[in-house]
């Protein structure tokens, strides 16, 4: 399947925000929005004299749109998919929406602390070193439900990637709706992820607006 390849420095510095896709570098002062306060290709333009654009509302729908996209690292035909169906769910289409994106379990590997960032909890789960319920599962898209046990297998626990995570995982709230023990390498989902537990920065209104046109 397609996935973006390219600096993924720049898809936060389009965005304007951190959106945390290179685990420790993101907490360092080499952090591409730190270094750079501007888009990319914005530099060539502040050289001359064009002024900035009014955005739109269609554009800050799509801007937020992207911003969630690119966080969770879903390509647009699966994002649609995913915004059908929190469509077709009770509740308001944005909470559902990302509570679906939430419970991916390359999201959950990441969240539980076993991944320095959701690229890397992709690379994890893709590789086979993640277990759910005692069975190794490879498809990043997997969607966890509460009683699922997530776990590192015993061979991959001193593999780099998860190091790094435990170690940045000591600095970060741990969501409510996850139950984890770092020491064994294991994690349940407890209950489903509620919208104050999903610390993303995106107004998902805005996106729910834009498919609704």
């Amino acid at each position: 399947m397609a996935r973006y390849t390219g600096a993924v420095c720049k898809l936060c510095r389009r965005e304007g925000v951190q959106l945390f896709l290179k685990g420790e570098r993101c907490y360092t002062d080499k952090c591409g929005v730190n270094r750079r306060a501007y888009a990319p290709g914005e530099a060539a333009s502040r050289r001359g004299s064009r002024r900035p654009r009014k955005m739109s509302e269609y554009g800050k729908q799509l801007r937020e749109k992207q911003k969630l996209r690119r966080i969770y690292g879903v390509l647009e035909r699966q994002f649609r998919f995913y915004y059908k169906r929190a469509n077709s769910m009770t509740g308001k289409t944005g909470d559902s929406l990302l509570q679906l994106l939430e419970r991916r379990l390359d999201t959950i590997v990441h969240r539980m602390g076993f991944a320095p960032s959701l690229p890397a909890a992709r690379q994890l789960v893709l590789h086979g070193h993640i277990k759910v319920n005692g069975r190794k599962v490879d498809i990043p898209s997997f969607r966890c439900r509460p009683g699922t046990v997530v776990t590192v297998k015993e061979k991959s626990n001193q593999l780099p990637l998860v190091l790094d995570g435990l170690r940045l995982a000591e600095n970060r709230t741990q969501p409510g709706y996850l139950d984890v023990d770092r020491k064994k390498l294991t994690g349940t989902v407890v209950s489903l992820p509620e919208r104050g537990d999903i610390q993303v920065p995106v107004e998902e209104q805005l996106v729910v607006e834009l498919y609704s046109k």
